[in-house]
C-alpha cells in the first residue's frame, strides 16, 4: 500500500488520504526522495526495490529531485481536511512541497515585502513607532480577541439543545 501511494503522490504531487496513512507515507518517502539526490545505478535501484514502478522512479530522479536538490528535508506537507462522511475518519492532503505554486507565490511575495523593509536596532538605526501607534495597535489586537472569544460563547450556547431534565423543571416552574 505504501509503495503504491509514494508512486501515486511522486506522479500526481499531491493525494488526499487519511492522515494516519499520509504519516506513515512519510517515513516511507522522504528517505526516497533523499536517495534521489543522487543520480547513480545503485541509488536507483534501491528506489525502485521499494516503488516497483518505473515511471515514479524516473519521474522521481528527473523532476522531482532537480526541485528538492538544495532542501535539507521535509520534502512533503500534510495539510487536514476534515473529517470523512462515511466513518468519521481523519482526512488530509498529502504534497510535495515544491510543487505547490500558490504557496511558492505567496512566499515569494512575502520575502519581497520583508526585504523592503529596513532593520531596527537598539542603537537607532531606525526610529521606533511613536507610542500611540503601538498603543492603538495593541487596543485593536485586544478588541479583536475579545470579539473572537464573545462570538465562541454565543456559538457555544446555541449549540446546547434543552435537556429532558431542562423541560422538567420549566414545566415545574410554568
Amino acid at each position: 500500500m505504501l509503495s503504491n501511494m509514494a508512486a501515486s503522490l511522486i506522479v500526481h504531487k499531491r493525494i488526499f488520504t487519511t492522515t494516519a496513512k499520509a504519516k506513515a507515507l512519510r517515513g516511507y518517502l522522504e528517505p526516497l526522495i533523499s536517495k534521489a539526490k543522487s543520480d547513480s545505478t545503485h541509488s536507483r535501484r534501491v528506489v525502485f526495490s521499494y516503488l516497483q514502478d518505473k515511471e515514479a522512479v524516473k519521474e522521481l530522479f528527473t523532476v522531482v529531485a532537480d526541485k528538492v536538490a538544495d532542501r535539507p528535508g521535509g520534502y512533503t506537507r500534510i495539510l487536514k481536511t476534515g473529517n470523512r462522511l462515511g466513518d468519521n475518519a481523519e482526512m488530509c492532503m498529502m504534497e510535495l512541497v515544491d510543487f505547490n505554486e500558490l504557496m511558492l507565490e505567496e512566499k515569494a511575495s512575502k520575502s519581497k515585502k520583508s526585504s523592503t523593509k529596513s532593520k531596527r536596532t537598539r542603537r537607532g538605526g531606525k526610529k521606533a513607532a511613536p507610542a500611540a501607534e503601538a498603543t492603538d495597535k495593541v487596543e485593536e489586537v485586544k478588541a479583536e480577541a475579545t470579539e473572537a472569544v464573545d462570538t465562541a460563547e454565543e456559538a457555544k450556547e446555541e449549540s446546547k439543545a434543552e435537556t429532558p431534565a431542562d423541560n422538567a423543571e420549566s414545566s415545574d416552574e410554568k
